[in-house]
């Protein structure tokens, strides 16, 4: 009987390999993936433009899958506010006017190849060496793309470095084209800082951050409450199958390993993870973003990530300052050069619904999002694989009226929180 092969090169393999590589990013990019939800079923303009749930705090959209293009357009309507008409009053031509703030989201073709090895050298198969191959990039593609979100949404890259990084220091001549779209500081009234017992807003405070401006449960209570008084608040999370959604509002706050750490030395650790199993059990099904590390305090689930955004002593990071905040023009700011050696300073990202947008289009090759290419030479006896994605993300940012007509850029679903650490000695 014969038996299907499927040949280096063949349209079958690239379909195949492509898939797989697909599937694994989203399976394997761990806290980042848990962030974006399916394509929601009840939306049906969201359908029809290919994003995900806008209940997420990373939406993916998919528009350029269909239509060519390298930009989409996000927009943003405000909500109807003033005064109600009553009784027998003229309505005629007394229509609220809708106002809209938009921004652009670019893609572009990220790739990155793989020496397969020689049959000798290896001493395995053809179909052995692609296997080995697209293993090396189904772990390579997550990390990227876990990454580059993280850096987008701390609006920083942070100076922690180490083999697990693929995305390289903003000093990096290649950062810029890696990100795709320009990383931005978080908006003034998007931005805190850890200054003891509270938190100040703006990143100035950076400037005086001290060795006891740890993150602290207290800290998350004074989040939930700015969170509460917001005049346009950071819209809930809402999980798929959680019936809970709507009367139990909750936001996901991504704490880096040092900032979780200092959490789990409080008296109320018990009842901060507890917390968490019996949010968990509302779920239809159990929502992986509450496996692993994970605890729940005052509506707000804290997950620790696996990577930080890290800032070391007199490190400069650019914010925006109160007064530059009408206009978003960033400046530099440095850490406090009299931090305690041993300390750094981490930054945890608190995410609402539509934070950050990851724009796809597709690769030639698989007219999917990742594609996958093959090329085998010196005499068909090495191999090179080559994996690509066809994408980019962007934080959603948009101009909030702040009630005098002014429109202040601000980050729509994120607010970040710096703090003091501890490094492992």
């Amino acid at each position: 009987m014969s038996q299907t092969n499927v040949t280096s090169g063949s349209a079958l393999a690239i379909k195949l390999y492509s898939a797989r590589l697909f599937s694994n990013t989203l399976r394997n990019s761990r806290e980042m993936a848990m962030l974006s939800g399916p394509m929601s079923d009840i939306d049906s303009l969201n359908k029809m433009k290919g994003q995900t749930s806008p209940g997420m705090p990373f939406v993916r959209i998919d528009d350029l899958k269909k239509t060519k293009g390298d930009t989409i357009s996000v927009d943003l309507f405000d909500t109807v506010g003033g005064k109600p008409l009553m009784g027998d009053v003229n309505r005629e031509g007394k229509g609220e006017k809708l106002v809209s703030s938009s921004m652009d989201i670019k893609i572009d073709l990220a790739s990155k190849v793989v020496d397969g090895g020689g049959e000798m050298t290896q001493q395995r198969t053809k179909h052995e060496l692609r296997e080995i191959a697209l293993s090396q990039l189904a772990g390579y593609m997550p990390r990227l793309d876990a990454q580059t979100s993280l850096v987008h949404a701390a609006g920083a890259r942070g100076s922690q470095t180490g083999n697990d990084w693929v995305v390289p220091l903003q000093t990096d001549a290649d950062f810029n084209a890696i990100v795709v779209n320009a990383v931005k500081a978080p908006s003034y009234n998007r931005h805190y800082v850890v200054n003891g017992a509270n938190l100040t807003k703006g990143g100035q405070q950076l400037g005086s951050i001290t060795s006891t401006d740890a993150f602290k449960l207290a800290h998350v209570d004074q989040l939930r409450n700015i969170i509460d008084d917001l005049e346009f608040t950071l819209q809930s999370v809402k999980l798929t199958g959680d019936p809970a959604a709507d009367d139990s509002q909750m936001w996901v706050f991504l704490a880096s390993p040092n900032m979780y750490s200092q959490l789990l030395t409080e008296g109320s650790l018990r009842a901060f993870q507890q917390n968490a199993v019996n949010r968990g059990a509302y779920m239809d099904k159990r929502h992986p973003l509450f496996a692993g590390e994970v605890g729940l305090w005052n509506g707000i689930l804290v997950k620790k990530t696996s990577r930080a955004i890290r800032f070391a002593i007199s490190e400069s990071t650019n914010i925006i300052t109160s007064a530059n905040s009408a206009t978003a023009t960033e400046t530099t700011q440095a850490v406090n050069a009299g931090l305690t050696a041993g300390y750094a300073v981490e930054r945890g990202i608190l995410l609402g619904a539509q934070a950050l947008g990851c724009a796809y289009g597709k690769t030639k090759s698989s007219g999917a999002q990742y594609g996958w290419k093959e090329h085998w030479y010196n005499f068909e006896s090495n191999l090179e694989v080559l994996g690509e994605v066809m994408g980019g993300k962007a934080k959603i940012r948009f101009g909030i009226d702040d009630g005098t007509g002014v429109k202040v850029p601000t980050d729509f679903g994120i607010i970040v929180v710096d703090a003091a650490v501890k490094l492992p000695a």
